[in-house]
């Protein structure tokens, strides 16, 4: 019959995704009966039998025997006469019994069949993706690199499935060709004009907790675990850990013995720095973890505020702002709180905050945020030096040394 390589076509589709007997039969039939439905007008007295992995389809149409006068629907209802015709056997009242050939539907309804098929199939396998990508939402996945451009890169996966990693969720210095292998975490899924959307992130925190827990089997299996991650992608990174177990020094569980596991990941991230931090409970102490190597000389903290300031020898300030202010940044990050740095005044030296009546405020403040709260600490720079960090005129500056010099002649 015509209709076996309609049947023989989603045997293929059932083949290549994974598409459950259960779910092809209820669409096969469902469809088939639709056609019947606008052949007829009605599937009621219809059979559809399916055997998806046969490739075998069968129609079978239930009519009852009336007498020859009596034929109202010719759908559920056959004569006697007709009937005796092709079995003597038959009796009013009985059941006939026949086979649908699909010679009877005509091309045109063959052809819309077979596009209805492959529109349903084709959007079970669409919501078969979604469901199973929206699982593994935050799990990492391996895929290889498909196509790249400007703002995205396409990445197919084991089973040749369309996944995307846009050009905001890539570390700043990766760098793909077509056939690369990438590791990323499946960030989020969304139907887009009905089409499943699955994208991948590699700057996303939850990215970098699944890398240690491949690499760190005491995190995999709960002995210790992560409790916060501050990172700036393709820089800079602070984790902090505790362990459950006081025999198990979290951090060193995490670097690994001569940073073998920390390298790993660190790699996988385009040596992307990580600092493994052990978390505490008592903030203070937070705060003096997350600003190594600094050391910290005294910390006043307001918990109503949520600010912290901390005061540090002169050659400690640069350690505890790190390079480009990565290490201060992170570290409001990962502590939640707003951290100020100052630099402890030596007798002889002023702060800053006293030549208010000279120096404008926003001046002072700026200069603060690159690290200078005191005079003498301002003088150790050059003139190029302030105006570059504190984002200042040269004349500016020049004018702002010349007012700190005069309060020490």
């Amino acid at each position: 019959m015509k209709y076996i390589n309609l049947i023989s076509n989603f045997a293929e589709f059932k083949e290549l995704k994974s598409i459950d007997n259960t779910t092809l039969i209820g669409v096969l039939e469902d469809v088939f009966r639709h056609a019947l439905q606008k052949q007829f007008e009605s599937d009621e007295n219809f059979d559809v039998i399916i055997n998806p992995e046969k490739g075998d389809l069968e129609i079978w149409r239930n009519r009852t025997v009336v007498e020859d006068d009596n034929v109202e629907n010719p759908n559920t209802e056959i004569s006697l006469s007709d009937v005796k015709a092709i079995d003597p056997s038959y009796e009013l009242g009985d059941e006939y019994v026949d086979q649908i050939d699909m010679t009877q539907f005509g091309r045109r309804a063959v052809l819309s069949l077979r596009q209805n098929l492959a529109s349903r199939i084709l959007d079970l396998e669409k919501a078969a993706l979604f469901e199973k990508y929206s699982e593994r939402v935050g799990e990492i996945i391996t895929g290889e690199v498909y196509q790249v451009w400007k703002k995205e890169v396409l990445v197919r996966d084991d089973e040749d499935n369309d996944l995307v990693l846009p050009k905001g969720e890539q570390i700043p210095n990766d760098f793909y060709r077509k056939g690369d292998a990438i590791k990323a975490i499946v960030k989020s899924v969304e139907m887009n004009n009905n089409q499943p959307r699955i994208i991948l992130s590699r700057t996303d925190n939850q990215f970098l907790e699944r890398l240690f827990e491949q690499e760190v089997p005491e995190i995999y299996d709960g002995l210790i675990t992560i409790k916060k991650i501050a990172r700036i992608p393709g820089e800079r990174a602070k984790v902090a850990v505790e362990s459950y177990d006081e025999r198990i020094d979290p951090v060193g569980a995490c670097v690994g013995m001569k940073g073998s596991r920390i390298y790993t990941i660190v790699k996988e991230l385009r040596n992307e720095n990580i600092d493994v931090v052990n978390y505490t409970a008592n903030t203070s102490l937070m705060i003096q973890r997350s600003l190594n190597p600094a050391k910290i000389s005294t910390i006043t903290i307001d918990e109503e505020r949520k600010t912290a300031s901390v005061y540090l020898k002169p050659e400690e300030v640069s350690l505890a702002i790190g390079k480009g202010g990565l290490n201060i940044r992170l570290s409001k990050l990962l502590t939640g709180y707003d951290i100020d740095v100052y630099r402890e005044i030596e007798e002889e030296d002023v702060a800053l905050t006293e030549f208010s009546d000279e120096i404008e405020g926003w001046i002072i403040e700026a200069l603060k945020s690159a690290g200078c709260d005191t005079a003498k600490s301002v003088l150790e720079l050059s003139v190029e030096e302030i105006a570059q960090r504190a984002d200042l005129e040269v004349e500016q500056a020049a004018e702002v040394v010349a007012i700190l010099k005069a309060e020490f002649e």
